[in-house]
C-alpha cells in the first residue's frame, strides 16, 4: 500500500516541478521525502531539512502544495513536515492548510482609514499587526542593544509608569528595531491583555491618513489611533517632509501622551537628523527617552547566529560561525541571508558546511576583507608575544630585550599603517623622527641575517593579522 502512495507522491513532485523555476525545484522541492500517508486520518507527512524549510514552504508556495497533496490523494488532507537534522526527527510541523486570500486585517483594510466603530472596539477585537514570532526570547541581547531592549521591555510590563515615554529608538538597518518593537508590543499584550496595542509602519499610517482625505473620514482615523493604549510606529524616517500627515500624528501623539497612553517609534537616524520633520515634533520625541541600537558587535553576531542555526534546526559548525560573526559588517539580515545560503547550497549540492565554503558563498553576498590594522593593535600584539609591558617600551630603558620589542613595534606600525615615522615616534613614547627610522633599519638588518628573529616576526605578523579588534 505504502509503494501505492510514494506512487501518487512522485505525480505531486512533478507537478511541482511543471509549476515552478528548476532552481525553485531543486532547492525547496526535491529535499521534501515522503514519509507516510493515513488513508482513516488523511493525514500525509513529508520530511525536511530544516525548520526554515517549512518556515519558507508556508509562506511561499502553500497554496501549490495543498492544492496538488488535493489532487492527488484526498480532499481535505493534513499535511505535517517532520524536520530531520542529522537522520534524527526534531520538530513535527503541521500546514495551516490553504485557505482563500481574505483582507489582511481584521479591522481595517491596509491602505484604508481606520473607522470610529472600530475605536469603540474592545481589545480583543483589535488586529494589533504584531509578528508572533518576534518575541523577547528570541531577540539576542548584547552591548549594542542593551539600553532599548531593557527599557522596552520595562515599559512593555509596567507601561503605567511612563518614566520614558514616548521612547524613541534609532539605528541603521538591520540591527532588529522592527523585531524589538513586535517584542514590546508582544509582551505588553501579554502581560496586559486588555491594552490595546498597535504596530504598524509609518508609510502604511501616511497610506491611511491619504486614504481618510479622500473619503472625508480624517475624524474617524483621528479618533482610532487615539484610542490606542500602545502605539508601535516604525520607520518614522518616513513622515519626513509629509506635513499633513506629520500634523495629523501630531495631534494623535499630544493625545496619546495627555492620557497616560505610550508612544514607541523607531527610525534610521536620531530626532535631530530628521530634516524635513516639525520641530514640534522633533521636541515631543527628545522629550522621552532617545536610545541608539548599533550594529550587533562580534560576540553578539555569534550569539544572533547561535540563535537562527538552532531556529532553523540546521548543523553548522562553530568555526564557521566563528568566521562568519568575524567577517560581517554585522547587519542581522545579512547573518540571516549567509545562514540561509549556506543551508541551501549545502542541501542542493550535498555538501557539509565549512570555512572554506562559508568563504564561497559569502565571496557572493558580503566583501570579506583584511580588518584594519592598528599601531595599537601592534604594540599590544608585539609586547604579549615577547613578554614585555607595554610601559617598558614607552619608556627610556636600553635594555636589548625591550630596545628590540620597540624597534619591531616601529618596523610593524611603519609596514602596515600609513603612519608617518614622526607618528610613529609618538605612539612609542614620544621619539622622534630619525630614532624610528634607526630602528625600522635595524630591524630589516637583522632580518637579513637572523633566521629566529624572521620566523618569530612571520608568526606575530599572523598574530597581529588575525587579532579581533
Amino acid at each position: 500500500m505504502k509503494e501505492k502512495y510514494q506512487i501518487l507522491w512522485q505525480r505531486c513532485m512533478e507537478m511541482f516541478r511543471n509549476n515552478v523555476s528548476e532552481q525553485q525545484y531543486q532547492m525547496w522541492f526535491q529535499p521534501m521525502k515522503f514519509k507516510s500517508y493515513d488513508a482513516a486520518q488523511k493525514e500525509l507527512a513529508v520530511s525536511i531539512p530544516s525548520q526554515f524549510f517549512f518556515e519558507y514552504l508556508e509562506e511561499h508556495f502553500r497554496h501549490l502544495i495543498h492544492v496538488t497533496i488535493n489532487r492527488f490523494f484526498e480532499t481535505d488532507v493534513t499535511l505535517s513536515y517532520e524536520v530531520e537534522v542529522a537522520g534524527n526527527v526534531t520538530v513535527n510541523q503541521e500546514s495551516d492548510g490553504y485557505v482563500a486570500p481574505e483582507p489582511t486585517h481584521s479591522n481595517y483594510q491596509a491602505n484604508q482609514s481606520p473607522t470610529l466603530a472600530q475605536a469603540a472596539g474592545l481589545a480583543q477585537d483589535l488586529d494589533s499587526q504584531l509578528n508572533s514570532r518576534q518575541t523577547f526570547a528570541n531577540f539576542i541581547e548584547g552591548t549594542s542593544n542593551k539600553l532599548p531592549r531593557s527599557v522596552g521591555q520595562a515599559i512593555a510590563e509596567h507601561p503605567e509608569q511612563m518614566t520614558f515615554n514616548p521612547l524613541f529608538i534609532y539605528g541603521p538597518s538591520g540591527v532588529g528595531k522592527t523585531h524589538l518593537l513586535n517584542a514590546i508590543g508582544l509582551r505588553a499584550k501579554e502581560v496586559h491583555p486588555e491594552k490595546r496595542v498597535l504596530y504598524l509602519s509609518a508609510h502604511l499610517f501616511m497610506v491611511q491618513f491619504t486614504d481618510a482625505i479622500k473619503r472625508d473620514t480624517v475624524n474617524d482615523f483621528i479618533h482610532f489611533y487615539q484610542s490606542i493604549d500602545m502605539l508601535l510606529i516604525d520607520d518614522m524616517q518616513e513622515l519626513v517632509g509629509m506635513k499633513g500627515t506629520q500634523n495629523a500624528f501630531f495631534h494623535i501623539f499630544n493625545h496619546l501622551r495627555q492620557n497616560g497612553k505610550y508612544i514607541i517609534m523607531t527610525s534610521d537616524r536620531p530626532p535631530i537628523s530628521l530634516q524635513g520633520m516639525e520641530d514640534r515634533l522633533i521636541t515631543r520625541f527628545k522629550g522621552g527617552l532617545v536610545a541608539e541600537m548599533e550594529k550587533p558587535e562580534e560576540a553578539l553576531r555569534r550569539g544572533i547566529l547561535h540563535s537562527i542555526v538552532k531556529h532553523d534546526g540546521l548543523n553548522i559548525p562553530d568555526d564557521v560561525i566563528a568566521f562568519i560573526s568575524h567577517n560581517t559588517g554585522g547587519s542581522i539580515r545579512e547573518l540571516e541571508g549567509i545562514v540561509h545560503s549556506l543551508m541551501a547550497y549545502s542541501v542542493v549540492y550535498g555538501k557539509d558546511i565549512d570555512v572554506d565554503f562559508a568563504k564561497r558563498i559569502m565571496a557572493g553576498r558580503t566583501k570579506v576583507e583584511k580588518k584594519e590594522i592598528t599601531i595599537d593593535r601592534i604594540i599590544t600584539c608585539t609586547c604579549e608575544f615577547f613578554n614585555v609591558r607595554e610601559e617598558d617600551i614607552f619608556g627610556k630603558s636600553r635594555k636589548a630585550d625591550i630596545v628590540t620589542v620597540r624597534q619591531v613595534s616601529m618596523y610593524l606600525a611603519h609596514k602596515h599603517t600609513k603612519l608617518t615615522t614622526s607618528k610613529i615616534g609618538v605612539y612609542v613614547g614620544n621619539r622622534d623622527h630619525a630614532t624610528v627610522l634607526h630602528g625600522i633599519k635595524t630591524i630589516e638588518g637583522r632580518l637579513k641575517v637572523e633566521k629566529e628573529l624572521r620566523r618569530h616576526l612571520e608568526e606575530l605578523e599572523e598574530k597581529i593579522n588575525n587579532k579581533p579588534q
